[in-house]
C-alpha cells in the first residue's frame, strides 16, 4: 500500500497552536501499528510544522522514611594454644574476653575450674560478644574431652566436660617460602602444630634454621579432628613434600603396627636418623663449635666444645635421640643442664635451661623428639640460649657436622603395603603440588 498524503487535525498539546501539520513521528508510529509498514512518506505542500516544545518538569518526591535497622550484637571467634606461663587471666586476654563474671564462675564451679589446671600446647577457643563477655569456651583438656563453659540467655554459666567423637578429615595445602616457614603456613591457613611437624620431618636433612630459601615450595597432606563439625584437634602429617634450593624431599607416613608410625621416604626408605640435627625446632645458631673462641665473660680464647642456638626463655628442648638421662641438675657454668646417654658410643648434653620438662630425672628414657627442657640463661650465659654438645666415645665433634647413623629400615614384609599407601599419599601430594597454593578439606 502507498501513501502519499497523510494529514492530521492536533489540539494543543505540545505543538501549540490548532493548524494541519505534518505527521509527526509520534504519528508514524500510530500509523505503522496499523498498516504494518509504509513504503513511501510525504507531506502536503505548504504544511508549516512547528517545533517541538520541550520543557522540563521538576518536582519534588517524598521518599518514605526508612526505619534504621536494629543493631544486631555481633559474635567473634578466637582461639589460641596455651604457653608456658600462661595464667586464666592472660590467656582470657588474648581471646578477647573482658568478662569478670565469667572468670569468678569458673573459679568456683566444680568443673569450670578445671581449666585452671593449664596445659602448654592444648588448644582454647572462645565466642566473645562486641562488649567482650564470655558467649562460650571450649578447652581440649583431655584427647576425648572437652571442658564447655557457655552463658545462657539468662547471663547464667553452665561449666560440663563433654566427650565427643572425633572424625577425622584429610587436609591437603601448599605453599612458598618467602621469609620463613611459619609466615608461609600462616598464609596458607596450615596450623603451626602441623608447621611444626614438617619441621621435625625433615629436619634431618633441611636445618630450618639456615636452610631455607625464598622461593622453597613446600605440600602437605594431614589430618584434622572434628567434633560436630568444630575443629578439636590438629592429627599428624601423612605426607609430605619440601623442595629446599632446588631440591626435592619427600615423606610418607606409615604404620606398619600399632603405635609403631614412622617415616619414610616415597621410595622407602626411612627418614628417622639416630640423631636430629637440631634440639630445637626454630632457632639461629649463634656460636658454632671451634678449637678457639673468643669467651664473651671471661675475655680470653679457648674451644668451644658445643653449638649455642639463641633462642627466646622458655622455647622447647628436644631430646636428639633415643636415650636414657645420665644427668639433669646444675652442673656448674653450664647451669640447668642434662645429658642423656645414646648407644654407645653417643652422649648429648644440652645446658643453660631455664627448667625441666616434667619427670625428667636420671634414669629416665628419652624418646627422639620428647620435650626434655627449656632455653634460659642460667650458668655462665650472656642471654638465653641453648649450649648444644655432642659426643662420641667421650670426644667433642661438631653437632653440626658430624656424621649420624640412620634408624633401622622398613622391614620387607612390609613394603607391599607401605608402597599402596605411599602411591595415595603422592596422588594427593601431586594434585595440591600442581595446583599452586590449592586447599583441599
Amino acid at each position: 500500500m502507498r501513501i502519499k498524503n497523510l494529514q492530521i487535525v492536533s489540539h494543543k498539546l505540545l505543538f501549540g497552536k490548532p493548524k494541519r501539520a505534518a505527521v509527526t513521528a509520534v504519528s508514524m508510529l500510530a500509523v505503522l501499528s496499523l498498516f504494518g509498514g509504509v513504503a513511501a512518506f510525504g507531506t502536503a505542500p505548504e504544511t508549516a510544522a512547528e517545533a517541538v516544545l520541550i520543557r522540563p518538569i521538576i518536582a519534588p518526591v517524598a521518599l518514605p522514611e526508612l526505619a534504621a535497622p536494629a543493631p544486631e550484637d555481633q559474635t567473634f571467634t578466637y582461639q589460641d594454644r596455651v604457653e608456658r606461663g600462661d595464667t586464666v587471666a592472660s590467656l582470657l586476654a588474648r581471646l578477647n574476653v573482658d568478662d569478670q563474671d565469667a572468670l569468678q564462675f569458673m573459679k568456683r564451679d566444680p568443673v569450670g575450674k578445671e581449666i585452671f589446671q593449664l596445659k602448654p600446647g592444648k588448644t582454647v577457643q572462645a565466642d566473645v560478644s562486641e562488649a567482650g563477655e564470655l558467649l562460650r569456651l571450649r578447652y581440649l583438656n583431655q584427647r576425648d574431652s572437652v571442658l564447655v563453659v557457655e552463658r545462657h540467655d539468662d547471663d547464667q554459666f553452665v561449666a560440663e566436660e563433654k566427650m565427643f567423637t572425633e572424625t577425622a578429615r584429610v587436609v591437603m595445602k601448599s605453599g612458598v617460602i618467602q621469609s620463613s616457614l611459619f609466615a608461609a603456613t600462616d598464609l596458607a591457613g596450615i596450623p603451626d602444630a602441623i608447621a611444626t611437624q614438617i619441621a621435625t620431618i625433615f629436619s634431618t636433612d633441611i636445618d630450618f634454621h639456615s636452610d631455607l630459601r625464598r622461593g622453597d615450595e613446600f605440600a602437605v597432606v594431614y589430618e584434622i579432628f572434628y567434633d560436630r563439625g568444630e575443629p578439636v584437634r590438629v592429627g599428624r602429617v601423612l605426607a609430605a613434600e619440601f623442595v629446599n634450593g632446588g631440591k626435592s624431599y619427600g615423606a610418607i607416613y606409615f604404620q606398619a603396627a600399632p603405635n609403631q608410625g614412622s617415616y619414610y621416604t616415597p621410595e622407602g626408605k626411612t627418614l628417622r636418623k639416630a640423631f636430629l640435627r637440631s634440639p630445637l625446632e626454630f632457632s639461629r645458631v649463634s656460636s658454632g663449635f671451634s678449637l678457639a673462641r673468643f669467651h664473651p665473660i671471661f675475655k680470653n680464647w679457648r674451644a668451644h666444645t658445643g653449638v649455642d642456638f639463641a633462642a627466646p626463655t622458655g622455647t622447647r628442648v628436644l631430646a636428639t635421640a633415643d636415650g636414657i638421662v645420665d644427668f639433669a641438675g646444675q652442673r656448674g657454668g653450664y647451669g640447668n643442664a642434662i645429658e642423656l646417654k645414646h648407644p654407645a658410643p653417643y652422649s648429648t648434653l644440652y645446658a643453660h635451661l631455664s627448667a625441666f620438662a616434667s619427670g625428667i630425672r636420671r634414669g629416665v628414657h628419652v624418646q627422639q623428639g620428647d620435650v626434655i627442657g627449656y632455653v634460659g640463661a642460667t650458668g655462665w650465659a650472656t642471654g638465653p640460649h641453648l649450649h648444644y654438645e655432642f659426643k662420641v666415645a667421650g670426644a667433642y665433634r661438631d653437632p653440626l657436622g658430624v656424621s649420624v647413623p640412620l634408624a633401622m629400615p622398613l622391614a620387607p614384609q612390609y613394603q607391599s603395603a607401605f608402597r599402596q599407601t605411599a602411591d595415595i599419599m603422592q596422588s594427593k601430594l601431586a594434585l595440591v603440588r600442581n595446583t599452586k597454593l590449592a586447599q583441599f578439606e
